[in-house]
């Protein structure tokens, strides 16, 4: 069966090194930059090996939303050429989600287009944050309008909290273990979920009429919360927003290889609106892969999650040949 996976990173080690020290990512290694600045042939082998068709890559962190002004907008140029390079090599194994500079959202909005009508890329990962604001913050208006108007999603994915949050929450927690909490193990899924209701609470799905917004990590504890948050709203005399969520928001399985979570968001946000994610190389095909194929699902709910789902949101060309 054909399998996409769409929450697959890389980066561009030397672009990285050259602005960030990358070790800032919780999820780093001198190891990862050989697997992640990979495009080629161990990238596909190890696709291969688990049979996976096809990838939709995206870069990883430090990126773009750390730097202001041309040097954020030469840095997201460059990282969406790199992987447009891979696309164009690889047509039908990659896909691409574009890398924007956020810190200048116009000059974002035209990368995106760029990365979109040039590239070839199927919508935009936006890493959390940038410079502590949501995407429902009117300054990201231009990026939000621009995906509605190229009719592609935007993929919200986890980033290292602000400062404050992080004295504030995971400060002086022995060794790794506050950053471990600020990131995979809840930190990073919880300010995600923030993200999708502070969108849904200021109007940002009215305000954007076609906005597709995509989550990984099951759901980043949506499919958990929806029902509580619509009791809390509607007993204070305010509106259910779970509708909204569900309609405007899908969700992947990266990372997450549990099935009990799977039958939370399945229950809650359908068949229809879950696709397969590997969140490779941070996590492995195996495990993944081993995941899906025990998922107790109808053949039909299994092509939709495994590629049916990705191939109608992303627009994927099924036919591409190498």
């Amino acid at each position: 069966m054909r399998i996409v996976a769409l929450e697959e990173h890389f980066l561009v080690p030397p672009l990285v090194h050259a602005h960030f020290d990358a070790s800032s990512n919780p999820g780093y290694s001198p190891e990862s930059d050989v697997v992640l600045g990979d495009l080629d042939v161990g990238r596909l082998a190890a696709m291969d090996e688990h049979g996976i068709t096809h990838q939709v890559i995206s870069a990883s962190m430090p990126g773009a939303d750390l730097l202001d002004g041309d040097a954020g907008i030469r840095f997201a140029q460059e990282t969406n050429n790199h992987l447009g390079e891979a696309v164009r090599r690889h047509p039908s194994r990659f896909g691409g989600f574009a890398h924007l500079p956020m810190r200048e959202p116009e000059a974002a909005a035209d990368e995106l287009e760029r990365a979109v009508r040039d590239l070839g890329f199927r919508g935009v990962m936006v890493n959390g944050l940038t410079d502590g604001r949501f995407l429902d913050d009117e300054r990201f208006a231009p990026v939000l309008a621009r995906a509605v108007a190229l009719d592609v999603p935007v993929y919200i994915h986890p980033n290292l909290p602000p400062k404050a949050v992080y004295d504030c929450y995971y400060q002086g927690l022995p060794g790794r273990t506050g950053s471990l909490l600020a990131s995979g193990i809840f930190g990073w899924h919880s300010e995600t979920a923030i993200h999708v209701f502070r969108l849904a609470l200021a109007g940002t799905f009215e305000k954007f009429p076609g906005l597709t917004v995509i989550v990984g990590h099951m759901g980043e504890m949506l499919p958990f919360m929806l029902g509580r948050a619509d009791d809390v709203l509607t007993s204070r005399g305010g509106h259910p927003i779970s509708q909204t969520i569900v309609e405007n928001v899908y969700i992947t399985t990266s990372g997450v290889f549990h099935i009990s979570p799977f039958l939370n968001a399945l229950t809650t946000f359908g068949a229809d609106r879950i696709m397969f994610s590997v969140d490779y190389p941070y996590s492995a095909n195996a495990p993944a892969r081993k995941f899906l194929d025990a998922l107790p699902l109808s053949p039909l709910d299994r092509i939709k999650i495994s590629h049916g789902n990705a191939d109608r949101l992303l627009k994927l060309d099924i036919s591409a040949n190498e």
